[in-house]
């Protein structure tokens, strides 16, 4: 029996090559003996709604934002679809974590002869994440970049965005619980990794999907010198200093007298206080053969 593929893809996404490039992809899924059902994603809709086909893979294109957007749904509706990824975002932070292909037809080629493995998941107040969540200065860069910026100049928009905050630093009072302790910080900026990268920049170096941790890290309140001098050292050299806290948990617990605006894989996410863990083996990946 001719087995079906939700093709998911997000048309402003990758500068419109997706869309461009649908013919050839379905030409391929359906070469590996499925029948693809494409479906442009409308934000605000839930893609598996009137979907009454029995589905045998989904596979989001599209890059972080788009991932969040799929999962989210899809758990919404208590489904649990195996998942492959085409990236075609700005910097497809998650896609690189599982191996996935920069080029569209090679990921599509990697899925049909992919495996699946189970992949770590992370969660906060109910909402779920696949790379990053954040709070603090920079994190919410993606989420007011404008789209055709994006487009043009890919992440190079994020820098040219989050260098207007550094004029309008906030130092947030946090106290933290997490599995091996608690501790009180003034951060600048804190970051809730399930991945490696952020922007396709290696921040959580020793980071891995599979471990059932997440990496925490959180920068002190410093100077705007001494902020800049240890995100350089952590960006180029991958090397912390005192500025930095970097914490592994499977759960975090974070409280503050402030309510910061929070990013989840470049989207809108929770609200305080956060209840944040990391859910082993919860997502269903494709990821290619040789990764």
């Amino acid at each position: 029996m001719e087995k079906k593929l939700l093709l998911l893809y997000n048309v402003k996404a990758g500068r419109g090559r997706i869309h461009r490039k649908m013919d050839a992809l379905e030409q391929i899924f359906s070469e590996a003996g499925y029948m693809p059902i494409p479906k442009m994603l409308r934000f605000g809709q839930n893609p598996f709604e009137g979907v009454n086909e029995q589905i045998d893979l989904v596979v989001i294109c599209g890059g972080d934002g788009t991932i969040n957007y799929v999962v989210n749904a899809m758990r919404a509706m208590n489904l649990d679809y195996p998942l492959g990824i085409i990236p075609a975002g700005t910097a497809n932070d998650f896609a690189g974590a599982i191996g996935a292909s920069s080029r569209t037809l090679k990921a599509a080629r990697q899925i049909v002869n992919g495996v699946e493995q189970r992949i770590d998941c992370g969660r906060v107040n109910g909402m779920y994440f696949v790379n990053i969540f954040s709070f603090g200065m920079f994190t919410t860069t993606s989420q007011h970049t404008p789209e055709k910026i994006k487009r043009h100049i890919g992440k190079a928009a994020y820098l040219i965005e989050g260098s207007k905050e550094l004029h309008n630093r906030e130092f947030i009072p946090l106290h933290v619980v997490h599995d091996n302790g608690e501790f009180e910080v003034d951060s600048m900026i804190t970051l809730v990794f399930n991945g490696e990268t952020a922007g396709k920049f290696p921040l959580a170096r020793n980071a891995s999907i599979r471990d059932g941790l997440l990496d925490c890290m959180i920068m002190r309140k410093c100077g705007t010198f001494e902020g800049a001098w240890a995100a350089a050292k952590l960006i180029v050299l991958g090397r912390e200093n005192e500025d930095i806290i970097h914490i592994r948990s499977s759960k975090l617990q974070i409280t503050s007298p402030l309510s910061p605006l929070t990013d989840m894989d470049g989207q809108p996410s929770a609200e305080f206080p956060l209840e944040i863990e990391c859910l082993p083996g919860n997502l269903r990946i494709i990821v290619p053969k040789e990764g």
